[in-house]
């Protein structure tokens, strides 16, 4: 009980000297403490006028959507950061032990964070070179798929199958990669016989793939033949279409081409064996 009584008077005694120790700080830093408030509030101005400034900038650049809001927000972070350490200074705060510790603190987690950093970097570079962009379909590394999101540590590739690959930034920077931009070639081939109408089987061809509203009339499909097989002659069906399209597409054309050259009568190839016996059984 006299433990908590000393207690309270140390208390009650200790709370009118720290009120008035803030008291005569905010009457000797009054004017810093409205400089700096004012600081604050030209530098949030700043950012957001810098940032808007960098954001027409990379649209006209054609620099995509998010990787665009992206880089604005990291450059206004950095403006705010900066005003807010002079505002700190401006209060009596000494900045030059700050900056020494977060620049201390900074070599400490660059360490613990190689990995992370790594893929940061490599992002930065993905985003200023530009080697693909959303809606690119791309293969590295054994993966492959449609880009649809690039942000600062991975990437991320969308399958056929409507299923995720979550790239790390640093995997891709350095690797061969292969664009196929934002269309994509399909490698289809029909099979006739010998005897059938080579360019009858051509001419309907090519009338399919112009009644394919998902086949792309720029670049021109490639229609010919594509290699003389044993019992066929295999027909190279190469139309161009847009990535979403390239599934559905190759469907519909095969289902075309076996239902056209089945009403036009079209030799479809039979596999054939001459088997001779040697010894014939008496």
């Amino acid at each position: 009980m006299a433990d908590s009584a000393l207690v309270k008077k140390a208390a009650a005694a200790t709370s009118p000297e720290l009120t008035e120790k803030v008291i005569f700080y905010f009457v000797d830093h009054g004017m810093q403490i409205l400089t700096a408030i004012v600081l604050m509030g030209i530098g949030v101005f700043i950012a957001r006028w810098v940032g808007n400034l960098i954001h027409r900038w990379l649209k006209s650049r054609a620099y995509d959507e998010p990787v665009s809001n992206l880089i604005v927000k990291v450059v206004k972070l950095l403006i705010i950061a900066l005003i807010g350490i002079m505002s700190l200074g401006q209060m009596g705060v000494q900045i030059t032990p700050l900056i020494a510790g977060i620049g201390v603190a900074g070599v400490g987690v660059s360490l613990a964070m190689q990995g992370l950093l790594g893929n940061l970097v490599a992002g930065l570079t993905i985003i200023f070179s530009k080697p693909f962009t959303i809606g690119d379909y791309i293969e590295l590394l054994g993966v492959y798929g449609q880009v649809t999101d690039i942000a600062l540590f991975s990437t991320t590739l969308l399958h056929t199958d409507n299923s995720l690959v979550i790239v790390p930034n640093r995997k891709i920077v350095g690797e061969i990669l292969h664009n196929y931009g934002t269309i994509r070639q399909l490698d289809l081939t029909a099979a006739v016989g010998y005897g059938a109408d080579i360019a009858l089987a051509l001419s309907q061809v090519n009338t399919i793939l112009q009644q394919n509203i998902c086949v792309l009339r720029e670049p021109a499909p490639v229609v010919g033949i594509a290699a003389l097989n044993e019992s066929s002659i295999a027909l190279a069906i190469k139309p161009w279409v847009k990535v979403e399209d390239f599934v559905p597409t190759q469907a519909a054309i095969y289902q075309a081409v076996i239902e056209t050259f089945r009403d036009k009568k079209i030799e479809s190839p039979v596999p054939r064996r001459d088997v001779r016996l040697l010894n014939p059984l008496p």
